[in-house]
């Protein structure tokens, strides 16, 4: 969730409401972001701050054994059940409620590291036993961790360690009999196998699956921008007094030309729907998986063996070297606030991050950027001897000894013209304060607000100039310092900066049933971000780039011939194949306070009557398209039929109730039953929708899904091919949308072994 909660919201948007006409018009033509914070701040009263916390209590962040116990015995259900992922998933979590040392921590990643190794993944089941051994795993159950311990090193081809783990585990029974006779003669028997399993590898090489990892990861520039890091060669920056700052092409660029490779300034990991305690339910912790178990809370890698905080239960990362970075640049001072974080939604989250990563550059030039929004009030810190040097804008590299005011042509840019891919550049995004509502600006002021004053609470001074990366340090008793009040308005004006200029960062989930021979997939937000390079493009309708992720790294590509001098332009959302002109120039509008003009709007505009067929109703007569407004009418030629907007819309409605309670029946296995009412939805949408409907085309890719996984393959193949016709109309031929449906039209003609694909 972007925002913050819904129940924040509400309660803000009253006391909004219930404030004197003039403090609110004071707040609604504040100047400055400063003014904002400083007028809008000391409205938080110490009841608002007690309802937050009330609302941040419902999110379980900490450390509870109670909670470690219940989810190691629910992953120990789904290990009995053979299902090794969601048991892996729970034992996760149980580590994650588990302190540090713990016995019970020590039995959750012991039981991942089983349901691990029945998944194939011997090199992290490995690191499981290491980490259950290191945290205390009970003396009387590490035959069993050894015994693991062996299989994987004899499957992963490392003969030579497992005839010592074998040595070692021979020598334990010897040494510390401690297992009873039934026990012991069990274990004899899978050490006597595993022995076998050495002596017949023991000949073979090693095997060294790092050197096979190279993957698209590694793919770099052709050659590096000088002017514009993480850019190719072939784009140059330019600024405009209407449209800002643009990348344009020095020359012809090819399809699939890589023009940008960026990792992002700051990122914060989308948590999903994380559920509130219900309070007064018997149980308290929930099952659900959400983008948060499953993706390093750091660099966003998918991994079924997160490493958790020390401190709560909320952050997890792929290994130890993440979790430290993380902790050493921001999770220190996040830790103690998860809750707080959680409800006051990821744009607050971000906007915090971004302060916090801005300690680690040059103190001097980011006390200055902070300083702008109050320089027009002639305040400065109190560590500046000299207020007239808080009141010069430095936005190059060592700036003037003389006091020298420096300009520069491009915001974001140092002295030289380089665009700096820092917190100058981050800095700089536009944050429109003029153009949101005053309500939402009060909603960030005093969300931005109770979030310092938790950091006061907390006893932490979290913005210290002279703070050193890898320590905090404790705070005298809390007073709202002048620097904090400073970082206060750039939480401020980046959490406006996020609303135009966050960039979502997605990844591709299969959806359906795991056993189905087909797969599905779709497009989710993982994480938000801020990118310096990539927030340079501006918006097109029918862009003439795509972008892609791998981690927290974007990457850009030519995706048509983009002539010398063309500006490169990306896809803010609304794109001309997902909606029409109207609805998209209304998001664009609603969103980033711009009015579209691209060549697909203004030729849509001329052209209102375009592509009629996609969502349009045809008449149950002559079949011809019906137009006109709340009556419509047939536009055959000799057909005089008329029928009520409101009567279709009410059928169609009527029409996507039934396709859903079949994909339910689908979902479920139940292929008879959602066969025979998808046949029903088909006939009846024949009768009013066009054959281009985005409806028909769910029916057919619907009975697609229940014909392939009853195994008859050509009727599957015949209705994904309608599907494809309405996919192409509504998306076009080179969408990614058209790429999921022919891979799957593929699988299907794969596993019906169709003579036409195996010809080719």
């Amino acid at each position: 969730m972007d925002l913050p909660v819904d129940e924040w919201k509400s309660y803000i948007l009253q006391k909004w409401s219930l404030l004197p006409k003039s403090i609110q018009v004071t707040i609604s033509t504040a100047e400055t972001l400063h003014d904002l914070f400083l007028h809008s701040s000391p409205l938080l009263q110490p009841e608002d701050e007690m309802f937050l916390k009330r609302l941040s209590g419902g999110y379980l962040v900490g450390k509870d054994p109670d909670a470690s116990l219940f989810y190691r015995e629910k992953g120990n259900q789904k290990f009995q059940a053979k299902d090794y992922m969601g048991a892996a998933v729970l034992y996760s979590k149980g580590v994650s409620h588990s302190g540090p040392s713990s016995t019970d921590i020590s039995l959750c990643y012991a039981n991942r590291s089983a349901a691990l190794f029945h998944l194939g993944q011997y090199e992290t089941c490995l690191k499981d036993i290491v980490r259950a051994q290191t945290h205390g795993y009970p003396e009387r159950l590490q035959p069993k961790l050894l015994l693991r311990k062996a299989e994987c090193l004899v499957t992963l081809g490392r003969p030579q360690e497992a005839s010592q783990t074998v040595i070692d585990l021979e020598s334990s029974f010897a040494a510390k009999p401690t297992l009873s006779a039934s026990q012991f003669q069990i274990l004899q028997r899978i050490l006597c196998r595993v022995k076998v399993k050495v002596q017949e590898k023991e000949n073979l090489p090693e095997i060294f699956p790092e050197a096979l990892t190279k993957t698209f990861e590694g793919v770099d520039l052709r050659e590096e921008n000088e002017q514009i890091p993480g850019a190719s060669s072939s784009v140059s920056l330019h600024v405009d007094p209407l449209k800002g700052r643009y990348l344009v092409a020095t020359k012809d660029i090819l399809p699939g030309e890589l023009l940008v490779k960026e990792d992002a300034f700051v990122s914060v990991l989308n948590p999903g729907e994380v559920p509130l305690w219900p309070r007064g339910l018997e149980s308290k912790w929930d099952i659900q998986v959400t983008n948060g178990d499953l993706h390093c809370h750091r660099c966003l890698r998918h991994t079924l063996a997160p490493v958790p905080c020390d401190g709560c239960s909320y952050a997890k990362y792929c290994s130890q070297e993440c979790m430290q970075q993380a902790w050493d640049r921001y999770h220190s001072v996040e830790c103690s606030l998860g809750a707080l974080l959680l409800t006051l939604g990821l744009f607050c989250h971000v906007a915090l991050r971004s302060t916090l990563l801005a300690r680690f550059e040059d103190v001097g030039k980011v006390t200055k950027k902070l300083c702008g929004e109050m320089s027009n009030q002639g305040i400065c810190l109190p560590e500046s001897k000299n207020p007239a040097q808080t009141l010069k804008y430095d936005l190059g590299g060592e700036g003037d000894k003389k006091d020298k005011a420096v300009e520069t042509p491009i915001p974001g840019c140092d002295i030289n013209g380089k665009y700096e891919r820092n917190y100058n550049a981050i800095f700089h995004l536009l944050p429109h304060t003029e153009n949101h509502s005053p309500e939402h600006k009060f909603l960030c002021a005093l969300s931005v607000s109770a979030l310092c004053r938790q950091l006061e609470a907390a006893g932490l001074q979290a913005f210290t100039t002279d703070l050193k990366p890898t320590k905090l340090k404790a705070a005298e008793p809390p007073v709202l310092c002048a620097e904090l009040s400073v970082w206060g308005v750039a939480m401020l004006r980046h959490m406006l900066q996020l609303q135009c200029n966050a960039q979502a960062i997605t990844t591709i989930q299969q959806t359906g049933s795991k056993e189905s021979l087909i797969t599905d997939t779709r497009r989710v937000r993982l994480a938000t971000a801020l990118f310096p390079v990539v927030s340079l493009l501006n918006h097109s309708c029918s862009p003439n780039t795509s972008v892609s992720f791998i981690g927290t790294i974007a990457t850009i590509r030519a995706s048509q011939l983009i002539r010398s001098g063309q500006e490169i332009l990306h896809c803010y959302g609304p794109h001309e194949s997902r909606m029409g002109v109207a609805e998209r120039r209304q998001k664009l509008r609603s969103q980033y306070f711009f009015d579209c003009d691209c060549p697909p709007c203004e030729r849509e505009k001329q052209r209102p009557s375009a592509g009629p067929g996609r969502g349009a109703f045809r008449c149950h007569r002559c079949r011809a398209l019906l137009q006109g407004d709340d009556v419509l009418s047939c536009s055959g030629p000799a057909c005089m039929e008329s029928v009520s907007r409101d009567l279709l819309v009410s059928r169609l409605q009527d029409l996507q109730r039934q396709v859903g309670a079949a994909q339910k029946h689908l979902r479920n296995g139940r292929l008879e039953v959602a066969i025979q009412l998808l046949l029903g939805c088909q006939s009846d949408a024949e009768s009013f929708l066009s054959a281009e409907h985005s409806v028909v085309g769910e029916i057919e890719d619907a009975l697609a899904q229940a014909y392939a996984a009853l195994g008859d393959w050509e009727k599957s193949a015949t209705h994904l091919q309608k599907s494809l016709q309405v996919v192409e109309v509504h998306h076009g031929p080179s969408s990614v949308e058209m790429g999921h449906e022919l891979f799957k039209l593929a699988q299907v003609f794969f596993n019906g072994n169709d003579p036409f694909l195996l010809s080719c």
